[in-house]
């Protein structure tokens, strides 16, 4: 018989509202973002504080950098890496800012452009 501290529990993986919200992020083209919100509405469910859990949660996996709050600002934390990210995928960025042009960049779910 084994005692409590030596059985291990799987680790649990995302549930299906994460799933769909990874699922969303990673089809978000190069170049392109979408707002906390915008990935609420388009899952259907949830708002901005859901998809900011999953994607602190589990989004090291997807392009998270492409994932903006609505004024086009990167996740607290990550800017630096999140701004090598859209110089390099040639995100558009509000003139003199460290901010996405969300009018520019911001991504329907549906084109592919």
């Amino acid at each position: 018989m084994t005692n409590a501290a030596e059985r291990t529990e799987p680790e649990a993986g995302p549930d299906e509202y994460s799933d769909d919200v990874l699922a969303v992020v990673e089809a978000i083209p190069s170049g392109r973002v979408m707002s906390y919100g915008d990935i609420a509405e388009y899952v259907g469910r949830g708002g901005p504080r859901q998809v900011g859990t999953v994607m602190s949660t589990w989004g090291g996996g997807v392009p998270w950098w492409r994932v903006v709050r609505a004024d086009g600002r990167p996740a607290s934390g990550h800017e630096v890496r999140a701004l090598s990210h859209y110089a390099a995928e040639g995100t558009p960025m509000r003139p003199g800012s460290d901010r996405v042009d969300m009018r520019r960049a911001r991504w329907d779910g549906h084109s592919r452009d």
